[in-house]
Parts: structure tokens; sequence; C-alpha cells
């Protein structure tokens, strides 16, 4: 819904009639030339009922009206494509049950929850009734079972962005299951799903979901080289990968997703201590090669500034040695550990405090990228 285009003519008479009808004034009906009478709120013409909603910002007012009448009702159905619940603070599970036949055209749907609240009879509802959904939000919902997964994978296929983080009672069989039928997953947040995030699990998403391109395993600590591997090489789309907290990963994965995945911009690798240089210097080498393929001079540093690492997460990966992460830093000109523009975290790291980039031997550069990013 556009709520930035102006009310046409038809609208603003359905508006002025219907002050008249609750005796604020009357008025004559310009374009028809007769008089018409609009005798309750709930002939709102639909055009105009969707226009006031859409700058409404509430949910909550979109959730009342559509309990108004069946027109209402209808008409929200048809016309409102995203809806937040993270508002509500109890019995979230039979609010969803009770509003997902009303919003049969969500796109994007938030339950994310300050408590566990929602269960799988509500996950339930909205795979029954909301076919069109491309972006969900689950986060924190403790109290979720398989059944949840296997009702999103057959009844909202065309799911683009899932956040199921925190959501530890998830299995690597559903997650399987929902990758063989969710094949356009954009974006999948696993944070925290500590039995649904296996080796098996990533190896289905690389064979599955080919245009994924921001994956977060945090904490997800049974991940290996393998299903890492097996990710780099099935989804070379990727942008973001989050593997803060993966322990067992060594810096086979790291060469496997600098070899793979040539748009990657964002890496966490937070307390992963079995990272050595090699993982650093076959990121720094891969930027490399990719700028040996473009343009020289100025064109070729800007695209390795849009191209390539822009936030890299090394913090607590202490065997790593200054010349090897500065390398990183030298190869991809968005890394920086100056104060403005801090994207090279490296924190917890002692030996690492003499990595510089370019704007701590050069602070102007630093001031003057920060008046680039307020120019319009």
């Amino acid at each position: 819904m556009d709520s930035t285009k102006p009310l046409t003519g038809e609208l603003n008479d359905s508006f002025d009639t219907l002050m008249v009808s609750s005796g604020m004034e009357s008025r004559q009906a310009q374009n028809a030339g007769t008089e018409t009478s609009l005798t309750d709120w709930k002939d709102l013409p639909m055009e105009l009922l969707l226009r006031i909603m859409s700058i409404v910002g509430d949910d909550r007012v979109v959730i009342v009206a559509s309990g108004v009448c069946t027109g209402w009702r209808d008409a929200l159905g048809w016309g409102v494509a995203n809806l937040s619940l993270s508002w509500c603070q109890d019995h979230m599970n039979d609010l969803v049950i009770s509003l997902a036949h009303k919003f049969t055209k969500l796109q994007v749907l938030s339950l994310r929850q300050i408590r566990p609240q929602l269960e799988d009879s509500g996950v339930e509802a909205v795979a029954n009734y909301c076919h069109d959904l491309r972006e969900l939000d689950l986060s924190r919902s403790f109290r979720l079972s398989d059944r949840s997964l296997y009702a999103l994978a057959d009844g909202c296929p065309h799911l683009t962005k899932l956040n199921i983080s925190g959501c530890s009672n998830f299995s690597d069989a559903a997650l399987v299951f929902l990758t063989s039928q969710c094949k356009d997953l954009k974006c999948l947040n696993l944070c925290g799903c500590v039995r649904a995030a296996s080796d098996r699990a990533l190896q289905a998403i690389a064979c599955n979901c080919g245009q994924l391109q921001s994956l977060n395993l945090g904490w997800c600590d049974s991940i290996t080289d393998k299903g890492v591997t097996s990710l780099a090489w099935g989804c070379p789309e990727l942008r973001a990968v989050d593997l803060c907290g993966c322990v067992l990963i060594t810096d086979e994965s790291v060469v496997a997703l600098a070899d793979g995945c040539p748009h990657l911009r964002s890496l966490g690798l937070y307390y992963c201590q079995n990272i050595t240089d090699r993982a650093m210097y076959s990121l720094a080498a891969n930027s490399r090669v990719r700028s040996q393929g473009r343009g020289c001079g100025a064109a070729k540093s800007k695209d390795r500034d849009r191209d390539g690492l822009a936030n890299l997460n090394i913090s607590q990966c202490t065997a790593l040695t200054p010349p090897a992460v500065q390398a990183v830093c030298d190869s991809f000109p968005a890394l920086h550990t100056c104060p403005e523009r801090h994207s090279l975290i490296i924190s917890g790291c002692l030996s690492l405090t003499s990595v510089h980039c370019a704007c701590a031997l050069h602070p102007h550069r630093a001031g003057r990228a920060i008046l680039s990013n307020h120019a319009y």
C-alpha cells in the first residue's frame, strides 16, 4: 500500500459523505451530481479503508479493524501484507490462531517474543492460511517443536527470510525437510539452534538453497568444517556468514568460504580459537586474485571496497598474529580499526593491538569518509 499517493476525488467525496452521515455537516456529492450517503463506517470504500490502515502505523489498530465487520475483514485480508505481533505480552498463540484466516495475503510476519508464548498450533494456523508468506520471524520461540517446521515447509514454500534463532527444540531432520521445500531462502538465522544446525543440515541447505545470501550459525557448536565447506560450494551468493562460537571449525572453513563465496561481505569468527594465520592469508590472497580481473587505479579500488569484506569479527581468535591480520586489513579497504568506522573487531586479542587500518596512519582519510557517509 502506497501511503504517499494523494487521495482521489472519489475518496475525498466518500470521506466527506461519511462526515455528513455522522451528523457533522451536510454536503452535495460533486462528481455524480447526486447526494450519496454512507450510513456507517462499514460502508467505507475498500480503497479508502486500505489507505487509512496504511498510515495508521500501529498493527493493533489493524487487528481491531479486522473485527468490525466482514467487509473490513475481507479488505484487510487482501490489503495487509506486513504485520507484527511482537508487542503482544500475553496469549500470543491464541491471537495468532484467531487472526491467521483474516490475513491471507501476508508477506511479512514478526512473531518475535520477549517471553515464550507461541506454540505449534499458532505456527500451523499461519501455514494453513498465509501461503504467500515471504518473511517470518519466530525468534525466541522456545516452545516450538518440529511440527512447526514441517507445517511451514508444506504451507509457506515461498519463504525467503526465516529467523528461528533461539529455537533450541528443532531437529536437523525437520530443518532438512524445510530446506527441501523452501528453496527460495535468502536469509536464514539459526543462531542457538544447537540441534537443528548440524553438518547434515548445512549439506541440505547447500543442495537446496543456492540463492542463500545470509546465514547465522552463531553458537551452533556441533558444526564442523565438513558442513561449512559444503555450504561454501553450494551457496556462492553468500554475503554474510556468522560462525561465532562454532568452536570445532578450523582454517578449512574459512579457506572454503574465501574460495567459494566471492561476494562475502561479513564474516563472524568470534571465539573460533582453531583459526590460524592460514585462514587470514587465504582471505587476503583471494582479494588480490579477484582484483586482478578488474580494472586498474581508482576503479579497481572502488570495486574492492564495494565487493570485499566490510565486517570481520575475530575476537578471541588468540592464535592469530599481527602480520596475517594486517594483510587482511590491507587487502580490504572497507575493513577499519579506527573508532569512527570500527568494522574489524579484534577485542580480546592482545597480540593484535598493532594492527591498524589506513585511517590510523592518515587520520584525514577517516574524516573524509565520515563526511561522504553524510553526503546526499
